[in-house]
């Protein structure tokens, strides 16, 4: 059965009419609204962002015709930044990955379950360790060498295999960094998943930098990625707790569950259009 939804999303400055102005057009071309969703900003002015699902069955317009005329009628006077997708229309995800293979593996579960609205399209790895693995769901993968000496190389091999066969990257624990030239090719379309309670421990080993500070609790972010090394917009985080009787493999152990956990989330909530980038913050309606 085909998937008659469609999502809407908006960000604009707070004023009133908003709601009224958007559901009126919506009546307006015969679309039903099914949920709706709002938040208003504390900065000063205010910002207003809202997600609605609507049925498309009795809409009067195709759905091209139907951005144009939201466009004008609506999203020009109220100085909108919007997005308008269908529900049937399936991401395309591409993952890079190293050795590790719990958060891949936790995708590639969640996208086999059919609880995943996209399609994983490629994994690119920097080692060969996890070709069997990603072959056994029936995933394209590739080997490509990287290294601080050679990332313009592969980089540039990279981006040729996802030409037109991603729509999000997903780094799932790839022990790589990624240029920001590369990162400018995905705006707000590249999830990483760090393996910390960001802001806190930024960069490498980081559970050895937990251990030595004593903490109580462990955390995993998954956050999109930025130029600047992990400081993107936060997508989602949990924790779990520790004691002084944990060593650093018992703070992996447990950081390892979080980070496939914490991972699957922000890429389901990104591909059914729920994350909302304002800044270096996210509005998530989850």
């Amino acid at each position: 059965m085909t998937d008659s939804r469609a999502i809407l999303l908006v960000q604009c400055p707070d004023r009133p009419g908003i709601v009224a102005a958007i559901s009126s057009f919506l009546f307006r071309h015969g679309a039903n609204i099914i949920d709706f969703e709002q938040h208003t900003s504390e900065d000063e002015g205010g910002v207003y962002f809202t997600r609605l699902e609507f049925q498309t069955e009795r809409i009067d317009l195709p759905l091209e015709d139907l951005k144009a005329a939201f466009a004008l009628d609506v999203a020009k006077p109220f100085a909108m930044e919007w997005r308008l997708t269908l529900a049937a229309e399936r991401k395309r995800v591409a993952v890079l990955v190293s050795k590790h293979d719990h958060a891949l593996l936790e995708l590639l579960w969640t996208w086999k379950r059919g609880d995943l609205r996209a399609d994983v399209s490629l994994v690119i790895s920097n080692h060969q360790d996890l070709r069997a693995s990603v072959e056994s769901f029936g995933v394209p993968f590739v080997h490509v060498p990287n290294s601080k000496d050679a990332r313009p190389e592969a980089e540039a091999r990279m981006a040729e295999l996802l030409d037109g066969k991603a729509d999000l990257l997903v780094l799932a624990r790839y022990m790589q960094i990624v240029s920001p030239e590369f990162v400018a090719r995905w705006p707000r379309r590249i999830i990483n998943i760090h393996h910390s309670f960001l802001p806190a421990f930024v960069g490498a080993d980081p559970y050895r930098q937990a251990y030595d500070r004593g903490v109580k609790i462990v955390g995993a972010t998954a956050h999109y990625v930025t130029a600047e090394l992990d400081a993107g917009p936060i997508i989602e985080q949990d924790v779990g707790r520790v004691s002084h009787r944990d060593s650093v493999d018992d703070l992996k152990h447990l950081g390892r569950d979080l980070e496939r956990r914490v991972l699957a989330r922000a890429v389901k909530w990104h591909c059914e259009d729920r994350i909302i980038v304002h800044g270096n913050k996210t509005v998530v309606f989850s």
